[in-house]
């Protein structure tokens, strides 16, 4: 499926483009309107950076933590450290655990939040920016030929952005 996003200064351009792709016939399933008043982002799809990271950083710590743990109790065994006295030989290897775990957790949120929110949806990113400016989107999803059409039909009423995807966004 192809997609033509077109950016809108405000809802009266967007309307008129709209109006004018539904008297050339398009199949208005197939055309969305995203703006205030309109569908939202996350109502059209458009995949927000922070859920992404969020999921990443889960993904992470679903296997780091436990890692991180037996680690830390690795270590501690291995080293055979005695840092809290009071807790004597088993309970320095628990405390060892603990802090291994932790340091997994840190690990799956810095970097695979940070890497999900690096690399999640880069092109949802300015969109969702302009949408929040009060801007308005006009999406036109198609095969070539619709989206070709629809291309030389929009550029008449001069939007501000126009581009064409080969891929969902």
């Amino acid at each position: 499926m192809n997609y033509l996003v077109t950016v809108w200064r405000d809802r009266i351009q967007a309307e008129e483009a709209y109006s004018a792709l539904e008297k050339e016939g398009f199949p208005m399933d197939e055309v969305s309107i995203l703006g205030r008043g309109y569908k939202t982002a996350d109502e059209y799809g458009l995949a927000d950076p922070m859920d992404s990271a969020r999921k990443q950083a889960f993904f992470m710590a679903y296997w780091l933590v436990p890692f991180g743990f037996i680690s830390g109790i690795g270590f501690s065994v291995i080293s055979e450290l005695q840092t809290f006295a009071w807790a004597g030989s088993i309970g320095n290897h628990l405390i060892g655990g603990i802090l291994g775990g932790f340091a997994g957790g840190m690990g799956s949120l810095f970097v695979g939040g940070g890497v999900g929110l690096a690399t999640g949806s880069s092109d949802s990113i300015p969109y969702r920016n302009r949408l929040s400016e009060g801007k308005y989107l006009v999406v036109v999803k198609g095969a070539d030929s619709a989206i070709a059409r629809a291309n030389r039909i929009m550029r008449q009423y001069r939007p501000e952005n126009v581009k064409s995807y080969a891929a969902p966004l």
